[in-house]
C-alpha cells in the first residue's frame, strides 16, 4: 500500500514499525457542540483507512482523543450555566450517536484530556527540564527557535512563520511563534495543580502526551484535516520530538477541505451544517458514501444535488444486493460447470480492482467505481442458470467490500415502512385469491410509496426506487 505523506509531499510505500501491527492516531473533536460536516470527513476517511488496514491483515491500535477542556468549552459551559465536564459528557455521548450512524467504529482508545493530566504535565515538565520550554507568569511556552526543524510539516521556514505571526505587545513570549503548553488559571476556569501553579493545558500538548502514553514515542500514522497541518500538527511534532528525542510519526495523512455550494463553510455565511442536521434529510449512510466518493485529499463540494446523487448511487448498489439475496433464496444447488467457474473468477476479479484502488493512497473514489463495475457485471449476467454458490459468492463479495467502506449495514426490510409491509402482505393475499384487480391496485399504491413489485417465477420481487 502506498500513502501520500504530508511530511515528504510524496507517495511512499507503507511499512509499519512493527510488522503486522499499526499504531495510528487521529485527532478527535472538541466536544462543545454537535460535530459538523467538516469534522465528519476526517472521522469517516480515517475510519475507512483503519478498516482497510484491518481488512488486509494488520492489527491496528487506533487512538482518537476527545478535547474536553479548552476556551470554547469554557465559554459554552458558562453560557449554559453548567460545568465544563457536564458539557463534555453531553457532547461525547452525542458524538457517539452520530458516529454510530455514520458507521464509524469506536477507537481502540478514546482518551480525554482531563483524564490524562498527569501525562500532559509530565510532558511539559520534560520540555522545561530539557530547555525547550520556559515559564512566564504561570504560563509555559514552547520556544520554537530551540527546534531547528520547526516548520518541516507545513514546509514554512521559521522566519516566514515569524513574519506572519501576530506579535503580542507584551514580554510574555520570547518569540512571536512560541506557543502555550500550559495556561495559568483565570477566574471561573477549571484548573489543575502543576509545578507552575494552577492552570490547564494548551491545545497542542494533549495530543503529544496521549500519543506517547498510549502508543509510544514513534507511531506509524498520524491523521487529521488539512486545517490541522499548521499550527496543531506542526506543534505536536516540535513538542514530541524535543521531549522524546525520536521521530514522532512516520506517515502524516491529511484530508482536503469541504466547501458548501462551492463556498468555504462558515457560520457567518449561514452554510455551516452539523451532521445531525444533515441526517434529518439524508440517511447517515448517504453522508458517508458521499464523503468516500471523492479522493480524500481533494476539496469536496457539499451540495444538495450531490448528496441526492450519492443517495441514488447507494440505492443502485443496494438494489443489486437485495436482488441477489432474493434470488439466492429461490436458487438451487446445481453442478459447477466451466461457465459457472468462469463467472466466479470474473466476479472475484473485482476484488483485485477494489484493493488496487485502496492500495493507491486510499483511493476510495476508484474503489467505489470498482464496486459499481461489479454491480454492472452482476446486473447484466444471465443469472437464471446460476447455482446457489454463485449467488453466495456475489453477495459475500459485495458485503465484504462494502464492509471495508463502512456501508451495506442495512437490510431491505429496514428500509420499508410499516405501511408498505402491510400492503405487500395484502397483495400476496390478493394474488393467492386470484383477485388481480386488487393486486394491481395495491401495486400502484406501493409504487406511489417508492416501492416497485414485480411478479417472477421465483415469487414477488421488491425494489426500492431511486429518488
Amino acid at each position: 500500500m502506498k500513502i501520500y505523506n504530508t511530511l515528504t509531499r510524496k507517495k511512499e510505500e507503507f511499512v509499519p514499525i512493527t510488522p503486522g501491527k499499526v499504531k495510528m492516531y487521529s485527532c478527535g473533536p472538541t466536544v462543545y457542540n454537535y460535530f459538523h460536516i467538516g469534522n465528519a470527513r476526517p472521522f469517516i476517511i480515517f475510519d475507512t483507512l483503519r478498516r482497510y488496514l484491518e481488512y488486509i491483515g494488520y492489527d491496528v491500535t487506533f487512538v482518537q482523543n476527545f478535547t474536553d477542556i479548552d476556551d470554547k468549552m469554557i465559554k459554552n459551559a458558562n453560557e449554559q450555566g453548567i460545568t465544563v465536564k457536564e458539557l463534555a459528557d453531553k457532547f461525547i455521548a452525542e458524538y457517539f450517536k452520530d458516529a454510530k450512524g455514520l458507521g464509524i467504529k469506536e477507537a481502540t482508545i478514546h482518551p480525554k484530556a482531563t483524564e490524562n493530566m498527569d501525562a500532559i504535565i509530565n510532558t511539559v515538565n520534560t520540555l522545561v527540564d530539557k530547555g525547550y520550554a520556559y515559564e512566564s507568569n504561570g504560563d509555559v511556552y514552547f520556544e520554537t527557535k530551540k527546534f531547528s526543524e520547526y516548520g518541516k510539516l507545513s514546509k514554512q521556514p521559521l522566519e516566514d512563520l515569524e513574519a506572519g505571526a501576530r506579535i503580542d505587545v507584551t514580554d510574555v513570549k520570547r518569540n512571536p511563534t512560541d506557543f502555550a503548553l500550559w495556561k495559568a488559571k483565570k477566574e471561573g476556569e477549571p484548573a489543575w495543580e502543576s509545578p507552575w501553579g494552577e492552570g490547564r493545558p494548551g491545545w497542542h500538548i494533549e495530543c503529544s502526551a496521549m500519543v506517547n502514553k498510549f502508543l509510544g514515542d514513534t507511531i506509524d500514522i498520524h491523521s487529521g484535516g488539512q486545517d490541522l497541518i499548521f499550527p496543531h500538527h506542526e506543534n505536536e511534532i516540535a513538542q514530541s520530538e524535543c521531549a522524546n528525542g525520536k521521530p514522532f510519526a512516520r506517515y502524516w495523512m491529511h484530508n482536503g477541505y469541504i466547501n458548501v455550494d462551492n463556498e468555504k463553510m462558515s457560520k457567518s455565511k449561514g452554510n455551516f451544517f452539523t451532521v445531525r442536521d444533515v441526517a434529518k434529510k439524508y440517511d447517515y449512510e448517504v453522508i458517508r458514501f458521499f464523503m468516500l466518493s471523492a479522493h480524500y485529499r481533494s476539496v469536496i463540494n457539499f451540495a444538495d444535488e450531490l448528496l441526492a446523487q450519492s443517495k441514488s448511487g447507494l440505492d443502485r448498489l443496494y438494489n443489486c444486493l437485495y436482488n441477489l439475496e432474493f434470488l439466492t433464496e429461490k436458487s438451487k444447488k446445481r453442478p459447477l460447470t466451466p461457465e459457472v467457474e468462469t463467472a466466479k473468477t470474473e466476479i472475484l476479479s473485482f476484488k483485485d480492482k477494489f484493493c488496487a484502488a485502496m492500495d493507491d493512497d486510499l483511493n476510495t473514489a476508484d474503489a467505489i467505481a470498482a464496486l459499481f463495475d461489479l454491480v454492472k457485471y452482476l446486473n447484466s449476467a444471465n443469472k437464471e442458470a446460476w447455482p446457489k454458490e454463485l449467488y453466495d459468492v456475489s453477495i459475500g463479495l459485495m458485503r465484504e467490500l462494502g464492509g471495508v467502506l463502512g456501508i451495506f449495514h442495512r437490510q431491505q426490510e429496514d428500509t420499508i415502512s410499516e405501511r408498505a409491509k402491510e400492503l405487500i402482505e395484502q397483495r400476496k393475499e390478493a394474488r393467492a385469491q386470484k383477485d388481480w384487480a386488487k393486486a394491481d391496485e395495491i401495486r400502484d399504491e406501493l409504487l406511489s410509496l417508492g416501492i416497485e413489485v414485480a411478479d417472477t417465477r421465483q415469487g414477488m420481487k421488491i425494489r426500492i426506487l431511486e429518488k
